[in-house]
């Protein structure tokens, strides 16, 4: 299969592009080992593929995302939050019920969704090798609800010499409620809170691609061989390089996008918008193939 691709973000040089739209492809239909490895080579590329008018039901988009390795449902596990879908592994990104209407200011599910708006890859606080994100989008409102990618892998190369001192040979510890402690969301036990002890990942690693990748997030609460004060303006400061505009794609939703991002080489983040209009897209996060 002949994947077809147009640049979305073609502010850096022709080997540095970032963001994609993809075409030639229909996604509801299993996908053939030449489009996996298509898509899985255009993903090394440009990080973020978008695929427009691809709406997909539960089942389809479990099949999807399942081609390209196995899934995680994330925070899900420790919370064991109640789910409004038949698949387990759907991880519901809007602000919708249980109930099917909008959820309000009091539900503890609201405080996460509005988490999703910090910087972030998904699930770096699990000790797994997860790969990549993707939405599928339902209901958008008509205005904001944007979501932003940022491309880790430009930011290092442009990284001031100084702050490539500071993070190369440091790890950060990742913790799967600090952003959201941080934002007022701290009903958690303690039996929830130690299903996902902190993991420490490299601030800088090697993509499998052979790119260098600055790797700061929200999810961080210190930073090797710091202070938890200076570990966290270190961070602070590495979010505010790799987030420039330069190094950003903005998608705005249309119903039946579909998204993929590369979890190792993006952090993204949703965008604000009125909690009274109905926002609903489902996500799925895959893990590195071969993985139990």
């Amino acid at each position: 299969m002949a994947l077809s691709v147009r640049p979305l973000h073609p502010q850096q040089p022709p080997e540095r592009l970032f963001a994609a739209e993809a075409r030639s492809v229909d996604l509801r239909a299993p996908l053939e080992a030449d489009a996996i490895a298509a898509i899985d080579a255009a993903m090394d590329r440009y990080a973020v593929l978008v695929f427009r008018g691809q709406p997909l039901t539960e089942a389809e988009q479990i099949a999807l995302a399942k081609s390209f390795g196995p899934l995680d449902s994330g925070l899900r596990k420790a919370t064991g939050a109640p789910t409004r879908f038949r698949h387990d592994e759907l991880i519901d990104i809007g602000n919708v019920a249980l109930d099917g209407g909008l959820a309000t200011s009091a539900d503890q599910k609201l405080i996460g969704q509005l988490a999703n708006q910090l910087w972030h890859a998904d699930s770096t606080f699990q000790d797994l090798p997860v790969k990549y994100s993707m939405l599928s989008a339902v209901v958008v409102p008509a205005e904001g609800g944007q979501t932003q990618w940022c491309d880790l892998r430009a930011a290092w190369d442009e990284l001031p010499g100084s702050l490539r001192r500071l993070a190369e040979g440091r790890s950060a510890r990742h913790s799967a409620f600090h952003s959201r402690i941080g934002l007022g969301d701290d009903k958690y036990s303690a039996e929830q809170l130690g299903r996902f002890p902190h993991v420490e990942r490299p601030l800088v690693h090697l993509h499998p691609a052979g790119r260098k990748v600055i790797y700061p997030s929200v999810h961080i609460e210190r930073v090797s061989g710091m202070s938890v004060a200076e570990g966290r303006l270190l961070v602070a400061d590495l979010l505010e390089h790799a987030t420039q505009p330069r190094f950003v794609y903005t998608h705005t939703w249309r119903a039946g996008d579909y998204v993929m991002w590369d979890n190792r080489a993006t952090l993204h983040r949703g965008r604000r918008y009125d909690l009274s209009a109905r926002r609903e897209l489902r996500r799925t996060t895959t893990l590195e193939r071969g993985t139990a």
